[in-house]
């Protein structure tokens, strides 16, 4: 016997899902899948198990992740293995696998269990599940229009009002050009890798600490630190080039050609005429990962009491060419569920119901029991979802607790309903009664 009884908490970081909770999860997914659905996308799944070296390729995720935050160990072959972190390099290769036999382009989505090892604080988690959205094979403006306006919609349909977050977009081509051109900021490229990552944590700083970060990489240079500095409060592709081009040695003609930034510019435009509103350009949203090679966004809640990112994503043209092959233009986003349900919480969105049967038939003696599975059965066979309250419990306390489960009817069972072959079922919430046979019940209750 064991020197002392086992814990009951879950592992640090996860969550146990009790029938409320799982509830709320389903709900949550079915809007994510319906919505998806909606737009034409075909739901994929795969293992939760990857090859350890398809994050460890150059481009696949950051040093960080790979060597703090994975969850990977050695198999019974010898092989290295890890619980998946995100799913982008999952689907890239799944995409590369079938590339001569897809119809491109393709639209996917997935809601896939995933695993960090990092600490685990609100709204995050070291396990957690994830909509996964992405439009593979175009790489036209009108798909990156397209998988925002889906998010969005998505917000919608979980009765969000736009005003309760905001979409920020920028572009990781344009911005590691004006960091590295000769034109720009003329950073090295190990500038330009600092000044992402400090870019990146901005929001997580105090303003004193992100100048000194800026002006410790920029050096001597107070006018580019200053210039830098100050170009993260501009409010649109076009200022932000003018803005930082005053430092510029040989002025550029049409910067927002030269760096790529007419991309961002036009999906700002793209989802304004699709009545999309609450979207900004904003030069200090990085993502973290690598492989982003064009538009980056992020959708963030505007409520004081969760102003955090919610989901992200970008556009990714060259992640398939770690298998091969030439590259297939991709871009998608993530959405974890529990910043999902942090926001549904915050803003009193949350309005899943507990599953629950429809009838609970309610024996009002144990010696009754196997009669009342009987009709239970004979219910459920037309539609109904039926359970029977086998407790020892008294008939009262029996109905209190099917209305405490949200149960809708309940069918009280005795002898003389058995011998008269007539039932009659009472709404829990409105009183009222229906009464015949269960033939005639199930006849009105369908």
């Amino acid at each position: 016997m064991a020197d002392k009884n086992l814990p009951t908490e879950p592992y640090k970081g996860v969550r146990d899902f009790y029938p409320d909770d799982m509830a709320v999860q389903r709900y949550m997914f079915d809007v994510w899948s319906q919505t998806a659905e909606s737009f034409g996308y075909a739901r994929y799944d795969a293992s939760v198990l990857e090859p350890a070296e398809l994050y460890k390729a150059k481009g696949a995720e950051n040093e960080e992740l790979v060597n703090e935050q994975t969850y990977t160990f050695t198999d019974r072959g010898d092989r290295q293995v890890t619980l998946r972190p995100e799913m982008t390099p999952t689907v890239a290769r799944m995409i590369a696998a079938k590339r001569k036999e897809l119809a491109f382009p393709v639209r996917w989505y997935s809601i896939p269990n995933l695993f960090r090892y990092e600490r685990a604080q609100r709204g995050r988690l070291r396990e957690h599940w994830q909509l996964n959205c992405d439009i593979f094979g175009t790489d036209e403006r009108a798909a990156d229009v397209e998988i925002i306006a889906l998010a969005y919609q998505t917000f919608l349909n979980f009765g969000a009002d736009p005003s309760m977050f905001e979409i920020r977009i920028n572009d990781a081509a344009g911005m590691q050009t004006t960091f590295s051109d000769a034109n720009f900021f003329d950073l090295s490229a190990e500038q330009s890798r600092r000044l992402r990552k400090l870019t990146d944590q901005r929001r997580k700083l105090k303003v004193e600490d992100f100048e000194v970060g800026a002006a410790d990489i920029f050096g001597a240079d107070t006018h580019k630190t200053n210039l830098f500095i100050k170009s993260l409060d501009c409010p649109d592709p076009a200022s932000y080039l003018a803005w930082i081009s005053q430092n510029a040695q040989n002025p550029v003609e049409n910067p927002l050609e030269y760096t790529g930034y007419i991309n961002a510019s036009e999906i700002l435009d793209g989802l304004r005429t699709l009545g999309i509103t609450n979207v900004v350009f904003d030069p200090s949203i990085v993502r973290g990962f690598d492989y982003y090679t064009g538009v980056v966004f992020e959708f963030f809640d505007t409520d004081p009491a969760n102003r955090r990112a919610l989901l992200g994503g970008g556009r990714y043209d060259n992640l398939t060419e770690l298998f091969g092959g030439e590259p297939i233009p991709g871009i998608g986003f993530g959405w974890g569920d529990v910043t999902l349900r942090d926001f549904l919480e915050t803003h009193n969105l949350l309005t899943a119901d507990i599953t629950a049967p429809t009838i609970m038939v309610a024996p009002t003696d144990p010696s009754l029991n196997i009669a009342g599975q009987k009709i239970a059965q004979e219910i459920r066979a037309s539609g109904l979802s039926v359970a029977v309250d086998i407790s020892n419990r008294k008939i009262g306390k029996k109905i209190t607790a099917a209305s405490d489960a949200f149960v809708e009817y309940v069918l009280v069972l005795g002898e003389d309903e058995i011998a008269s072959g007539t039932y009659s079922v009472k709404n829990l919430t409105t009183g009222e009664q229906l009464s015949g046979t269960l033939e005639e019940l199930c006849e009105q209750l369908v």
